[in-house]
């Protein structure tokens, strides 16, 4: 058996046939993990273009941020996380989860958010994400 990790899918029932005879074989030691599969290449595309155009259209309280700031502001607003001091005490760190780890649900929630947002503060989304968030 190789030492390599195996991911099923479990789509269908052949697919889960094949994840239990790979585990009834499983060597000693190994670890098995069942999770919602994490967010689609659909999600994290449309998330991407629209915290780019969120970043180029809103300045937030006299700054202009960039996608990935905007990221932790809308990902903090989900996940409801928490800032600490950080280590020199000239500012903080946001504590929580990467949307890279979101499941498909929890990234629908966060880009609802962000439409959200992006609607009252009349943004203009340059492409149509409606099927990305399903």
């Amino acid at each position: 058996m190789s030492t390599d990790k195996r991911i099923f899918v479990l789509s269908h029932s052949e697919a889960r046939q094949r994840a239990k005879e790979f585990v009834s074989v499983a060597p000693e030691g190994w670890v098995v993990e069942c999770k919602p599969m994490t967010r689609s290449l659909e999600q994290n595309s449309k998330l991407w273009a629209s915290l780019a155009d969120i970043a180029k259209q809103v300045v937030w309280h006299g700054r202009k941020l960039s996608a990935e700031d905007w990221k932790h502001i809308f990902s903090s607003a989900i996940k409801k996380q928490e800032v600490v001091p950080n280590i020199d005490g000239t500012g903080f760190v946001v504590l929580g989860q990467s949307t890279s780890k979101m499941n498909k649900s929890e990234m629908s929630e966060l880009l609802e958010l962000i439409m959200a947002f992006g609607a009252e503060h009349n943004v203009k989304f340059e492409d149509d994400y409606a099927e990305a968030e399903k």
